[in-house]
């Protein structure tokens, strides 16, 4: 074997080794997430709120202000990775998710889930550098493969994470539930700590584009921009509001107490996948339609369903 040939041969082994991790470590943090949080109204009952606008209060306020925090700090973080690097960034949130999730299992108070909840938003944001390092260690040609490998872990994530929580809650109860989120988030963790070469990608991170940076008035210059933004917020606005809400609702349904968490579980889980296989189906509708056509139709399906 030639020296060229044998070194191209290392660098698709390193891709290869790069993308599993970054893979297994999404699909790991994202369905550790989906473990536990769904059933976050029933956890603020068990820690003494009674009163179900209240239990639906303080779960919308400590599922909400994660990624408010999070989108808020995104880009000091990333200048941070162009700077330091991604796979430390990628692992400061991991650790952070680690001992957040874990504290979970001890908390005493609706505030104190609040509290830990806000200290996530501070660390958090290690999905969207995942598919940055995914990107940036994929050889030529294969970029697209490897964004869209992790797109998936993420999406697939949430549809295995509810079920398997629903079960586990049922089994060890919610505390001891965080404490195997905590461990989802360590695996992730080492995962990238120990397969992840940074040195092997194939891109600069902070390398400057040759136009400029763009900046965000360039963005709302773009057609349609505003009107977009108003339409996914929206629909983002509808659609997360159902989780505060969608335990309590199916106990008071009729199914019984120590069987809404499965349930509840089982919903979100076929929720996430048929998000997935709606985004798959988009793709081939908007072959034959107008974005405009997709995008009203199936917020008026989502309508009807409401």
């Amino acid at each position: 074997m030639s020296r060229p040939s044998a070194l191209a041969t290392q660098e698709r082994a390193v891709w290869r080794r790069n993308l599993f991790a970054v893979t297994a470590a999404s699909f790991m943090g994202f369905t550790g997430f989906t473990l536990v949080m769904p059933f976050l109204p029933l956890f603020i009952r068990q820690l003494g709120v009674t009163d179900v606008g209240e239990i639906a209060l303080w779960t919308g306020f400590s599922l909400g202000v994660t990624p408010g925090v999070t989108a808020i700090l995104s880009p000091w973080w990333g200048r941070l990775a162009d700077r330091y690097g991604r796979k430390i960034m990628v692992e400061r949130s991991l650790v952070s998710f680690v001992v957040m999730m874990a504290a979970m299992a001890y908390v005493t108070r609706a505030w104190h889930v609040l509290a830990l909840r806000v200290a996530q938003g501070l660390f958090a944001g290690y999905g969207s550098i995942s598919i940055a390092m995914a990107a940036e260690s994929a050889p030529p040609g294969r970029m697209p493969q490897s964004v869209g490998l992790v797109q998936t872990a993420q999406r697939l994530g949430p549809g295995v994470g509810p079920v398997v929580g629903g079960v586990l809650a049922g089994i060890v109860g919610l505390r001891r539930a965080f404490l195997v989120t905590a461990a989802f988030y360590a695996i992730a963790l080492l995962l990238v700590f120990f397969l992840y070469d940074e040195g092997a990608t194939q891109a600069t991170p902070g390398e400057a584009p040759e136009t400029g940076p763009v900046r965000f008035r360039n963005v709302l210059a773009f057609d349609n921009f505003i009107l977009l933004m108003a339409v996914i917020f929206g629909v983002q606005f509808f659609d997360r509001s159902f989780g505060p809400i969608l335990p309590l609702y199916i106990e008071q349904a009729g199914v019984s107490h120590d069987r809404v968490a499965l349930v509840a579980g089982i919903l979100f889980s076929v929720m996430a996948g048929a998000g997935a296989l709606g985004h798959h189906f988009c793709g081939r509708l908007l072959t034959r339609f107008t974005s405009r056509t997709v995008i009203a139709g199936g917020a008026a399906l989502a309508g009807v369903g409401c």
